[in-house]
């Protein structure tokens, strides 16, 4: 984490995460808990903070367009 803005969007998303990964536990889905643990990692290997956001977002709309 070499920025304050990498430092607040990956705790952003890493919230956004524990939320779909207890979702996604407590209902039973796969997909929310899946994209919960991806958002909980992602943003540690990614250094740009336009491509964090954008992958950032990507992974928060899934659950919503991929229902199974």
């Amino acid at each position: 984490m070499g920025s304050s803005a990498q430092l607040m969007w990956g705790m952003v998303f890493g919230v956004i995460g524990f939320g779909y990964y207890r979702y996604g536990k407590k209902q039973g889905a796969v997909v929310p808990l899946v994209i919960g643990i991806f958002l909980f990692i992602f943003p540690y290997f990614i250094t740009n903070i336009y491509l964090l956001v954008a992958v950032g977002a990507a992974l928060v709309a899934v659950p919503y367009f991929l229902r199974i």
